[in-house]
């Protein structure tokens, strides 16, 4: 059987640190990019292998595409010399920051600094990477809960995402041919060090999210990062081309 391979962007910390364990527990190996701490992309490569998985961190800024072409031939090596092979399995687009700004107070450079990094990074990574991704394989893009819902201050934000997941669908539409499957996971509030940890370490914001939310409690990594794992999962292929919410219920 041929060992499957994922790349996360943003895999050393978050949400994608927490897939990628939740992938290599399932027998995936990992490709995680990291944009700036090494030192925490190594740790998260050393918890893989831990797990039994082999692992490999590149640098990537995701938001400057001028780096995209020379990532694509970081992926082509690392694939050659740790696996001795041409091509990976899952691609998940994860990187990404928060920006809390109001649509009345949003510069230019605000702007463009969440487009850059939140959608055509993703558009551009994920056309540089298509020529390595395996016929039947999968890709995940990362949304929010907030193309569902508003909180004012994330107008742009939302806005971004609400791309991402038109552009999922385009995507299963076009890579159809190939077999590849496109799907989008939509977060709602998590514990994590997200805009400097706001949901983890506020207990007032942690308590209002839990209270609009139907499960009570505000969401864990865990809770996505196995959700992503269980779409990438054999049981899963005839998902596609889905918006699937992962909030526990927020504001239904």
């Amino acid at each position: 059987m041929t060992q499957k391979i994922a790349i996360i962007t943003g895999g050393s910390r978050g949400l994608g640190k927490n897939a990628a364990l939740h992938l290599a527990r399932a027998g995936v190996d990992i490709v995680l990019t990291y944009h700036s701490n090494q030192a925490a992309a190594q740790g998260t490569v050393t918890e893989i292998e831990a797990l039994g998985r082999r692992a490999v961190a590149l640098k990537l800024d995701a938001g400057n595409s001028g780096e995209f072409d020379g990532f694509g031939a970081q992926v082509k090596q690392a694939l050659s010399s740790n696996w001795q092979t041409t091509q990976f399995d899952f691609l998940v687009n994860n990187a990404g920051i928060g920006i809390n700004s109001p649509i009345t107070e949003t510069t230019e450079e605000t702007f463009d600094t969440l487009m850059n990094i939140h959608l055509k990074g993703p558009f551009f990574i994920t056309q540089k990477l298509l020529p390595l991704i395996k016929d039947g394989g999968r890709i995940v893009m990362i949304s929010s809960g907030l193309t569902r819902f508003a909180f004012p201050g994330y107008g742009v934000y939302g806005a971004m995402k609400g791309g991402i997941e038109v552009l999922a669908r385009y995507l299963a539409k076009e890579l159809a041919g190939r077999k590849i499957v496109v799907n989008t996971i939509a977060p709602g509030a998590i514990e994590t060090d997200f805009r400097g940890g706001e949901i983890r370490d506020n207990k007032q914001a942690n308590a209002a999210v839990a209270a609009a939310t139907a499960l009570g409690r505000v969401g864990l990594p865990d809770d996505i990062g196995g959700a992503i794992a269980a779409l990438l999962s054999d049981g899963s292929g005839w998902i596609n081309a889905q918006r699937i919410e992962v909030s526990g219920g927020m504001f239904i």
